[in-house]
C-alpha cells in the first residue's frame, strides 16, 4: 500500500505511507506506531491521536496532506431564471456550515468577455468584485451566502475560454494542431474549473474542499454545449466520488386543474442524460410543496431514488431556502455520495438561518424606501441594492416596502404626455419614508431622479445617493442652492458652464468594456463628525467597491462646502470626492462607491443601515448610545456568541422597536408614569419613568442580572457601566412594550399592570442569553447627562 486516505480532525488527506511515517518518525521519534494487523490505524502517543487509515490517493509532491477537492455542478431545465444561483448559493452554505471550504465558480455561456458592457435589463445587475472584474449578479448570491471574498475568474464566459484558447493558438502553444471544440475548448474549460477550485476565497487563506459549480443557461441551448461535454468528461478525470450533478428543474401546477406536473422535469432529466451527465439529485422549484405521488413518479422516470428528489416550494424568505435543503437530507446524501469529511449534523450552525427567516416573517414595523431610477421594470436591476435594504431593516426589525418609481415618470415632460403616471409616481415618493437613489448611466431619467433629490433635501426626508445619485446630488445642490441653473454632468450636458461632474480620462481609453474605475479602492474620512464615519464605527478609512467613469469637480469644493455640503469622505490622493453629507439634515448621504456590494445578512451595508435608521427615526438615538442598537439586535450585529442560542432566538424573533419609535409623534399619552420625551425621543427619568420601573423591577432582579453576568461577582468598574447600560435598554423594552400594550387598548396611560405584565416576559427572554463575552460591546457608554442620570439611578438601586 503505497498511499493512504487519512481521517484528521474530521478533514480527510491523501497522504504517502511510507515517507511520511520515516519523515514524521525521524522529527518526533514514536510519533507514530503501526497498530494492528492491517496498518490501518496510526496512534500519536503524545496527544493520545489516532489516525484511522484506508487506501486512498498520493500526496501532494512534498509529501504532505492533500485534501482532495469535490466538485458540485448545478445544471437547470426547463427555463431560465429558474433559481440555480440561490440552490447552488443554499448547497455551498449548508456545507460551509458543516466546517468546509467552499468556493464557488458561475459558467455563463455568452460570448461577451464580461458582464460589464450589458444593460440590466439582459441579465440584471452587473456585481463588481475587489478586484475590479464586472460578474453575473449570482456572485453577489454567493459572497452573500457564503460571507466570501470571489475574483473575476470565478465567473466563466464562453468569450474568455475562446479568448485564452486564441491566445494559445497564436502563441504556438498547440504546435500546429487543429484547434477545435474538442478537445482544447473542452480541456481549457476543465482547467480554468480546476485552476480556480483552489484559489482560497475566505479570510484566512485555506485552499477550498468544496467547489460548487452553476452552469447558466438551460440544458439543451446551444451555447452551452461545450460546456456540458467538458463536465461529460471532467465527472472521469476527478473520478466518481469527487463529482456530483444536482439538476433544478420546473414542477408546474396549472391554476385550472392545480395539479403538479412532471413531464418538463420528466424531458430536461432526459436530454441532461442523452448529453452524459445522470444528475445525482433532482431539485423541484414548485409553488407548493410536492406530494409524495409526485417525488416516486419523478424517482421512477428519471432513474433516481426517492430521497434523491427535493422539493424547493414558494417560500417567504430566501433564507428559508438553505433549511428546506437541509431538513431534506442534503448533507447525509452528500457525506455518503462524495465522501465529506463531515461527524455532524449542521443544525446549530444552521441556526442563524433559522432565526433571520423567523424574524423577517414576524416583523410588524414596516418602512418604505422609494427607489428612483431607470431600471424598475426588472428588480433583479438593483439586485445587491435590494439586499443591502433588506439586511438594515432586518437589523432594526422593520418589514422593508421598497416602492420602484421610474424617474422619467417624475419629469415635466410626463406630466404633459401621461399625467395620471406623472401623479401617481409623485404619490409613491411622498408617501415613502425614504428616498434611495442608485447607481446608473445615461442621460435617460436624471431629471428626474434629480427633482426626487431636491424634494428629498428640501422635505427633510432621508435620502441616499449610490454613485450618479451622489453625482446628481451635487448637481441639484449646484443649480438650487448656489444658483448655477445649468450646472450638470458633462456626461449629459459637454458644454455646461458649470461643469460640477466631470470625466476621468485615465479610466476612458476608448473603449467601453472594463475601462471604468473598478474595485476595492480606498476611502478616507477628512472629518470626524460625520454621520458616517460614525456608522462605519469611528474608523478613519474603508476600503469599499467602485465601478464609474466620472467624478465630482475637485475644483469647485469650496462653493458647496461654504453654503454646507460637505465633502467628508476623498480617495488616498484627496482628490477624488467620495462622501457627501449636508448639514441640518435627518440624513442627506451620497457616496461615488457602491456599499451595496459588500452588505451581508448579519453585517449590513453602513450607509445603507444610516438610511434605515433615519427612516425609523432611530438614527440620533444609535449614534447616541455609541452607535449600538439595543442587547440583542447589537449581538446579533457582532456574531458575538452566545450561551443560550435558543433563548436570544426568542428574543429576537419577538422583540419590539425602541422607545423612540413608540413615543414618535405621540404628545397624547400624558401622565407622571410616562414622563416626557427627552433627547432623541426617549423619556428623561424627572418624569417619574425610571423611579416607576426600578420600584416595579425591584432590586432582587437587577441584582440577579449581575450574577447572571458574572456568577463570582467580581465586577471591575468597566464592567459594572456595562451591566447598567444592560439594565438600562432592558428597562426601555419593557416600557416600550407596555406602551404598546396601552395604545392597542386605544388608551392614553400607562398602567401598572401593562408593565407587570412586560417584566417576567421580557425578563425571561433577555437574561438566559447574556454571559461575559456579550456584554463586551456596551464598552462605548453613552455620555448624554439624560443617560448620566439613568445610570446613577440603576447603580442606586442595585447598592440598595
Amino acid at each position: 500500500m503505497s498511499s493512504v486516505l487519512v481521517y484528521f480532525h474530521s478533514q480527510s488527506f491523501a497522504v504517502d505511507l511510507s515517507p511520511v511515517t520515516l519523515s514524521w518518525s525521524r522529527c518526533s521519534p514514536g510519533f507514530l506506531s503501526a497498530c494492528g494487523p492491517h496498518a490501518n490505524l496510526f496512534f500519536h502517543r503524545a496527544s493520545d491521536i489516532c489516525f484511522w487509515v484506508t487506501a486512498g490517493l498520493k500526496c501532494d509532491k512534498k509529501g504532505g496532506f492533500c485534501p482532495k477537492m469535490k466538485y458540485i455542478l448545478v445544471t437547470g431545465g426547463v427555463i431560465s431564471g429558474i433559481g440555480k444561483g440561490i440552490i447552488a448559493s443554499s448547497v455551498g452554505t449548508i456545507l460551509k456550515s458543516c466546517g468546509l471550504h467552499v468556493t464557488a465558480i458561475k459558467i455563463d455561456p455568452y460570448i461577451n468577455i464580461d458582464a460589464g458592457t450589458f444593460s440590466p435589463y439582459e441579465h440584471g445587475e452587473v456585481f463588481v468584485l475587489d478586484d475590479g472584474g464586472e460578474v453575473d449578479l449570482d456572485l453577489g448570491n454567493y459572497e452573500r451566502f457564503l460571507d466570501i471574498r470571489l475574483t473575476k475568474d470565478n465567473n466563466l464566459t464562453t468569450g474568455k475560454i475562446y479568448q485564452s484558447v486564441i491566445t494559445k493558438e497564436r502563441r504556438g502553444d498547440y504546435l500546429g494542431k487543429t484547434v477545435q471544440v474538442v478537445p482544447h475548448i473542452t480541456d481549457a474549460i476543465q482547467e480554468w474549473v480546476m485552476r480556480q477550485a483552489k484559489v482560497s476565497v475566505d479570510d484566512d487563506g485555506v485552499e477550498p474542499q468544496v467547489c460548487v459549480i452553476e452552469l447558466g443557461g438551460t440544458v439543451g441551448d446551444i451555447e452551452s454545449m461545450p460546456f456540458i461535454e467538458a463536465f461529460r468528461q471532467f465527472q472521469f478525470k476527478v473520478k466518481r466520488e469527487n463529482f456530483c450533478n444536482i439538476h433544478v428543474s420546473l414542477v408546474p401546477q396549472p391554476s385550472t386543474t392545480g395539479e403538479q406536473k412532471t413531464k418538463p422535469t420528466q424531458n430536461s432529466v432526459r436530454e441532461l442524460r442523452g448529453l452524459g451527465l445522470s444528475p445525482d439529485l433532482i431539485v423541484c422549484r414548485c409553488s407548493t410543496p410536492l406530494d409524495t405521488a409526485v417525488k416516486e413518479k419523478i424517482s421512477m422516470f428519471c432513474h433516481v431514488e426517492p430521497e434523491q428528489v427535493i422539493c424547493i416550494h414558494d417560500v417567504s424568505s430566501l433564507y428559508r431556502v438553505p433549511l428546506l435543503l437541509e431538513d431534506q437530507g442534503m448533507v447525509e446524501y452528500f457525506c455518503r455520495r462524495l465522501d465529506l469529511p463531515i461527524e455532524k449534523r449542521p443544525h446549530r450552525m444552521l441556526t442563524k438561518w433559522k432565526e433571520m427567516s423567523d424574524r423577517t416573517d414576524r416583523l410588524l414595523e414596516h418602512t418604505s424606501i422609494a427607489l428612483v431610477g431607470k431600471y424598475t421594470k426588472l428588480s433583479d436591476s438593483y439586485a445587491s441594492v435590494i439586499k443591502a435594504l433588506e439586511h438594515s431593516a432586518l437589523a432594526i426589525n422593520y418589514k422593508l416596502e421598497v416602492k420602484y418609481i421610474d424617474s422619467a415618470d417624475l419629469e415635466p415632460s410626463t406630466q404633459q404626455e401621461e399625467p395620471v403616471k406623472y401623479h401617481e409616481a409623485w404619490q409613491k415618493l411622498c408617501s415613502a419614508n425614504g428616498v434611495l437613489v442608485p447607481g446608473g448611466f445615461g442621460v435617460r431619467g436624471t431629471e428626474g431622479k434629480i427633482q426626487a433629490i431636491r424634494w428629498a433635501r428640501q422635505q427633510k426626508k432621508p435620502f441616499l445617493g449610490i454613485c450618479l445619485g451622489m453625482q446628481l446630488a451635487v448637481c441639484e445642490f449646484a443649480r438650487n442652492v448656489l444658483g448655477w441653473q445649468d450646472a450638470n454632468s458633462t456626461e449629459f450636458d459637454p458644454e455646461t458652464k458649470h461643469p460640477v461632474v466631470i470625466d476621468m480620462p485615465e479610466h476612458n481609453p476608448g473603449q467601453m468594456g472594463g475601462t471604468m474605475r473598478l474595485g476595492k479602492r480606498r476611502t478616507i474620512f477628512n472629518s470626524t463628525s460625520s454621520i458616517l464615519r460614525k456608522l462605519y464605527g469611528d474608523v478613519e478609512h474603508v476600503d469599499e467597491r467602485h465601478r464609474h467613469r466620472f467624478e465630482v469637480n475637485p475644483e469647485l469644493k469650496h462653493h458647496f462646502e461654504e453654503k454646507g455640503l460637505r465633502f467628508v469622505g476623498q480617495d488616498l490622493a484627496g482628490k477624488r470626492m467620495e462622501v457627501i453629507e449636508l448639514e441640518d439634515h435627518p440624513y442627506f448621504v451620497g457616496v461615488q462607491y457602491h456599499p451595496e456590494f459588500t452588505s451581508r445578512p448579519i453585517k449590513p451595508s453602513p450607509p445603507y443601515f444610516g438610511l434605515l435608521l433615519a427612516t425609523a427615526v432611530k438614527l440620533q438615538s444609535y449614534l447616541i448610545k455609541g452607535c449600538r442598537l439595543s442587547p440583542r439586535m447589537n449581538q446579533y450585529q457582532q456574531q458575538t456568541s452566545r450561551s443560550n442560542l435558543y433563548s436570544v432566538v426568542k428574543a429576537e424573533a419577538s422583540s419590539t422597536p425602541p422607545l423612540a419609535t413608540s413615543m414618535a409623534n405621540s404628545t397624547t399619552i400624558p401622565g407622571k408614569v410616562l414622563g416626557t420625551p427627552g433627547p432623541a425621543g426617549r423619556l428623561s427619568p424627572e418624569g417619574g419613568q425610571y423611579e416607576f420601573i426600578l420600584q416595579v423591577l425591584s432590586k432582587k432582579k437587577l441584582q440577579d442580572l449581575v450574577r447572571e453576568i458574572d456568577p463570582n461577582e467580581q465586577l471591575d468598574e468597566d464592567v459594572e457601566e456595562m451591566l447598567l447600560q444592560v439594565a438600562d435598554d432592558f428597562i426601555e423594552s419593557v416600557v416600550t412594550a407596555a406602551c404598546q400594550l396601552a395604545r392597542h387598548r386605544k388608551s392614553n396611560t400607562l398602567e401598572v399592570k401593562d408593565v407587570q405584565l412586560h417584566l417576567e416576559r421580557q425578563w425571561n427572554m433577555w437574561i438566559p442569553g447574556f454571559g461575559s463575552d456579550e456584554i463586551r460591546p456596551y464598552k462605548k457608554a453613552c455620555t448624554t447627562e439624560a443617560h448620566k442620570q439613568r445610570m446613577a439611578l440603576i447603580r442606586k438601586t442595585t447598592k440598595k
